[in-house]
């Protein structure tokens, strides 16, 4: 497998991560009636909007071809955050802990990529920034 390829395989995991999630919070708000959290998650979602798009950027500039949707595992999860947050008393509290579960997942993948001690330092930056801002919701 060439290089460019091997990189292009990581960003488009990440990629649909991102997909995932903008997805997640986006359902989220529709699941939710309070308005800051609504605020919070429309937020989310955006950027993880932004996210995707500097990863695709990333992934042409390799020469390569970015996926173009979400994962079925993460169609699942927002289904299981719709059915949960349906039976649960505290339905913000439910889709929270879910929204939180999503970016533990997503940090391990970045976290697992760069390691990788010879991505370019162009992905590298990227990448860093990408996850540094997941703290934000904990």
């Amino acid at each position: 497998m060439k290089y460019s390829e091997k990189i292009s395989n990581k960003l488009n995991e990440l990629l649909v991560k991102n997909y995932d999630a903008e997805k997640g919070y986006l359902n989220a708000i529709d699941n939710i009636d309070n308005d800051r959290l609504k605020m919070f998650f429309k937020r989310r979602a955006s950027e993880r909007s932004e996210f995707a798009k500097e990863l695709r950027t990333e992934i042409l500039r390799y020469g390569e071809i970015p996926e173009n949707s979400g994962s079925f595992k993460g169609a699942a999860h927002r289904n299981w955050m719709s059915l949960k947050s349906m039976f649960s008393s505290n339905n913000e509290e439910a889709i929270l802990e879910e929204a939180i579960r999503g970016e533990e997942a997503s940090l391990e993948i970045y976290n697992e990529i760069l390691e990788d001690r010879n991505l370019p330092p162009t992905i590298d930056s990227l990448l860093t920034k990408q996850k540094n801002s997941h703290s934000g919701l904990y």
